[in-house]
């Protein structure tokens, strides 16, 4: 009977105290971040350490640390290879207790951590890397893609130069996962919009001699030549492009992914006449012009914001927006994924919009045009804005959607 009466009481006692814990764990405000991207290499400009000034200023706007929250930040270069980025991933998760991975431009590298976060059960916040892929056949519960694919570049610019007249296309295509995906997702729009691609050439990654690429795409004859690459890339591949006269000669250049920090770096003598597709601009409205004039006077270089950045900022600020609506960090990063897919997204970047059970951001996105340079008003006044593409048509419809966690 002691026995019995003992063994009542250690049982009660433990549950007493698994009830004090339970609230103890839900009240644990303790969050780690860490900013993985490309931070000395051709990818530095777009994002390197202005992605690290962005979080920080989302940490900042989020008004945690006023509630009693400690957030910290923490980054790392994945040098644009997947092996190096996954061993960081892997570090900061299991040693450093990181609760997710941001920014990683470089769809290699991010295919990689996302297969990472899936199974270790933390979160991949991606602004970075374009792969349609990440919402749509690699998709996961612990992945979200908040700012732009490889589709909605395809659907901006592609379909756009095809309507207008550039019924040939020749790709340039950077060789990995991104520069295939991009290329893939712009000539089934030319296709089916009515266009056909002559052929394409592929490039190593980080390439300082673009000239037997430019050769072949010169001699396709191709009304458009699509440079389906980034940073570094495409403007190496643009000053390279002019020395060969290839515009004068008759042929457009599709800059399939451009950013503001490109045409900084290329000048508008260069860069004017290039039609391209992003979700955000400095310079698109009050909001955006006060958010990105704070974010100049926090970057280590003094530039405005690429589209990137400003997708990061605003994907940190929903997931810390999660994290206070679950009361507490749960250390569970499905769980957490979820709850970002139950809020509705605002902020004062992008506005409003849903976030859909692949983990795409629905936003609309512009097709731009660089200025001439006698158009441009000041510094950073480089785009003409041509037209919207709405949030639905930025998007690969759902129901054409491969990813495993869409109910058709």
């Amino acid at each position: 009977m002691t026995n019995r009466i003992a063994r009542r009481f250690a049982a009660s006692v433990a549950l007493a105290a698994l009830g004090l814990a339970t609230p103890a764990l839900a009240q644990d405000k303790t969050v780690k971040i860490g900013v993985l991207n490309d931070m000395s290499s051709l990818y530095a400009d777009i994002g390197g350490p202005n992605s690290v000034v962005a979080v920080k200023m989302a940490v900042d706007d989020s008004g945690l640390a006023q509630k009693g929250w400690k957030i910290e930040v923490v980054s790392g270069d994945h040098q644009n290879k997947p092996d190096i980025g996954t061993n960081i991933a892997r570090q900061w998760i299991d040693n450093d207790k990181i609760d997710a991975i941001a920014d990683t431009p470089n769809s290699g590298v991010a295919l990689a951590v996302n297969n990472l976060v899936k199974e270790k059960n933390s979160v991949l916040l991606n602004s970075g890397a374009a792969t349609a892929d990440l919402t749509g056949k690699a998709c996961t519960p612990n992945t979200i893609s908040f700012t732009y694919d490889t589709y909605m570049l395809a659907n901006g610019t592609g379909k756009a130069l095809t309507k207008a007249g550039g019924d040939t296309w020749f790709f340039l295509t950077a060789d990995y996962a991104f520069g295939h995906a991009l290329e893939r997702d712009t000539g089934n729009v030319v296709t089916a919009t009515g266009g056909k691609v002559l052929g394409a050439v592929r490039h190593p990654l980080n390439t300082s001699d673009f000239s037997s690429f430019l050769l072949q795409a010169q001699s396709s004859k191709a009304k458009v030549i699509g440079l389906a690459n980034a940073g570094g890339d495409t403007t190496n591949s643009i000053k390279q492009a002019a020395e060969f006269g290839i515009v004068q000669g008759g042929q457009k250049l599709a800059a399939l992914l451009l950013f503001i920090n490109d045409v900084h770096a290329l000048g508008l003598k260069t860069a004017q006449g290039l039609t391209f597709t992003e979700s955000f601009y400095w310079d698109l409205n009050d909001k955006t012009r006060e958010w990105s004039k704070r974010f100049q006077k926090l970057s280590p270089k003094g530039s405005m914001p690429s589209m990137t950045v400003a997708g990061l900022y605003a994907e940190i600020l929903h997931y810390l927006k999660a994290m206070e609506a679950l009361g507490g960090n749960p250390h569970d990063g499905a769980k957490v994924v979820a709850k970002m897919k139950e809020l509705p997204t605002d902020d004062p970047l992008f506005g409003k919009g849903p976030l859909r059970a692949d983990g795409r951001r629905l936003i609309p996105a512009y097709l731009f045009e660089v200025k001439k340079p006698d158009e441009s008003k000041g510094p950073w006044d480089y785009y003409k804005q041509i037209a919207t593409i709405s949030a639905e048509d930025a998007a690969k419809p759902l129901e054409a959607s491969e990813c495993p966690l869409v109910k058709k």
